[in-house]
């Protein structure tokens, strides 16, 4: 059984811990009142907080997650604009937590889905698919297997500095949900 810690509570926390638990994995969620003081359990930590927050977890928590598995959920956009991602051209929000994380294995996934397909465990008629993007083969594959127990699809979308292409397709499908082109129970989805 996997353990998990998954700092948030809010919709995306919620709906990525179900899928999880439905697969026979251990979760433990770390919500705002409980930061810095809460401790992290398990080796894989999924950060399901908007990117502005990113940045106090990791100065309050940088030692627990040293050795450890650390998920990116968040799309870095700018939230009084909705028009543009706030990192570097050419970088990601994953990359730049590695970077404050050298002793961790960084991921970006759950961005390209929403709450609700991950709790439906659907897009319309197909399977909600999970992309996930890393340089540890390892992290990737045990991250998967937990995803898929949980009746999710999950999808190795190769080396970390594919993030930029998982946040800018996020950023997209974050754009034409808030615009109302797509709902929120919407989506991208993956045929094989």
């Amino acid at each position: 059984m996997t353990q998990f810690t998954i700092f948030g509570t809010g919709n995306m926390g919620t709906s990525i811990g179900g899928v999880l638990t439905d697969g026979g994995s251990s979760v433990t969620f770390i919500g705002h009142d409980d930061l810095g003081t809460a401790p992290i359990v398990g080796d894989i930590v999924i950060l399901a907080v908007p990117y502005p927050a990113v940045e106090g977890i990791l100065a309050q928590y940088a030692g627990q997650l040293a050795g450890k598995t650390v998920v990116d959920i968040t799309n870095p956009l700018n939230f009084e604009t909705f028009d543009s991602l706030v990192v570097p051209a050419g970088s990601s929000a994953a990359e730049l937590i590695q970077e404050k994380l050298p002793q961790s294995s960084v991921l970006k996934a759950f961005n390209t889905t929403f709450a609700a397909t991950l709790a439906t465990k659907k897009v319309g008629d197909n399977t909600t698919t999970v992309l996930i993007a890393g340089d540890d083969a390892d992290a990737k594959a045990t991250l998967a297997a937990a995803i898929t127990a949980g009746g999710v699809n999950a999808i190795d979308a190769g080396a970390l500095t594919r993030a930029h292409e998982l946040e800018a397709l996020g950023f997209l499908q974050l754009t034409l949900a808030v615009s109302e082109k797509i709902g929120w129970t919407g989506g991208f989805a993956l045929v094989k």
